[in-house]
């Protein structure tokens, strides 16, 4: 199994003959809405897009998860497996073979399962999704915002989990990305043998009014002793973008 972190909330996955796209941002930059005087991300360095694509998987329907830009570019006839927010963008970009993944429901491509569960709160009902993916002979759990529901506590152990190892808090909302305390819990539920983080660090170009009022609190090695406290075995891996890691 090779992974690979493309910044932000983007991996290339690579198992059992198959490569997963995975919440893909690689071109252009990021914006909310139209406005860039909130927030703004670049990337300094330009990247090719991956090869041999086998299909596309997305959590949110929002642009750092379903990026429009990067959807354009890509393949529109390549499979998108996907959350229903995220189903209704790769729709209205004609992509034609596009996979509505409700929480609880399960896909099959080749010998990958793909299960979704409930994710990420965005706006006051809406959860999008978290993914377990199981390959043959290993196991992924994703959520990109550190939002995880108390049903993983009956899962069977994970071999790996991909989300956040810090908080991101704005003044007077909270943290908008959740990766100190849940993700401590979720190892407890989970007893992953490797944690990889995400949504955060990089190398990004960010800018705007947002940037100013967003404040992080933890590290990959204050994570680790936060396990190794607990006395937990999952190893934390600090990962370079575009560095691919075999597990």
């Amino acid at each position: 199994m090779q992974l690979t972190w493309l910044d932000s909330n983007s991996w290339l996955l690579e198992g059992d003959g198959l490569r997963i796209l995975l919440d893909p941002w690689l071109v252009g930059s990021l914006v909310f809405g139209g406005a860039q005087w909130l927030f703004k991300a670049e990337r300094p360095v330009s990247r090719p897009l991956p090869p041999a694509i086998d299909f596309i998987l997305l959590s949110q329907g929002l642009p750092d998860h379903a990026h429009p830009p990067t959807l354009q570019v890509l393949d529109r006839s390549l499979p998108v497996v996907a959350s229903p927010s995220a189903a209704k963008v790769c729709r209205e970009l004609g992509y034609t073979h596009v996979y509505t993944l409700a929480h609880f429901q399960s896909l099959q491509i080749k010998d990958v399962t793909i299960e979704a569960l409930p994710g990420a709160l965005v706006g006051a009902t809406r959860r999008e999704n978290a993914y377990i993916l199981r390959f043959p002979d290993r196991s992924i759990y994703y959520e990109p915002h550190g939002n995880h529901d108390p049903i993983l506590q009956k899962q069977n152990p994970i071999d790996i989990v991909i989300t956040p190892v810090v908080d991101l808090l704005l003044p007077l909302v909270g943290a908008v990305i959740k990766g100190r305390e849940t993700t401590v819990q979720l190892c407890e539920w989970l007893k992953p043998k490797f944690l990889l983080p995400t949504a955060a660090g990089g190398d990004l170009q960010v800018s705007g009014l947002l940037l100013k009022l967003l404040r992080a609190e933890g590290s990959v090695q204050e994570m680790q002793s936060q396990l190794r406290g607990r006395g937990l075995e999952t190893i934390v891996l600090d990962l370079q973008p575009w560095q691919p890691v075999s597990l």
